[in-house]
């Protein structure tokens, strides 16, 4: 259920970004869906092996490079899925730090009460 729950806010974040972010382009909902299993996918596979060979260069920048993969996984995910399209690198990177910050904000709000029931 959590899982569920998860996916549905990753698509809602997805459709919140399409909407303020120009060069960020989703058709609907349901292809928000598709979108956020396929960048979880990428970011599961591709992203987790870019962000292991990248460390490094993590390291120094204090994590500020992590931007530059997020926004390159964007762009993979953007290319496998149809009517999910991200035209420009300006419109990725923003879109990943936007991404980051409303998945974050809206995981927080919808949080389950995990340490009410230990």
């Amino acid at each position: 259920m959590r899982l569920l729950i998860r996916w549905l806010l990753s698509a809602a974040a997805l459709m919140v970004i399409a909407y303020f972010v120009p060069g960020f382009h989703i058709k609907n909902f349901g292809w928000a869906m598709v979108a956020a299993a396929v960048i979880g996918l990428v970011n599961a596979t591709l992203g987790a092996f870019l962000k292991f060979l990248t460390f490094p260069v993590s390291i120094i920048t204090l994590g500020v490079f992590l931007i530059v993969i997020n926004a390159a996984m964007l762009k993979v995910a953007a290319y496998f899925t149809p009517h999910f399209e991200v035209s420009t690198w300006t419109a990725a990177f923003i879109g990943a730090i936007l991404l980051s910050l409303v998945s974050s904000l809206l995981h927080w709000m919808l949080r389950d009460d995990r340490d009410r029931q230990r």
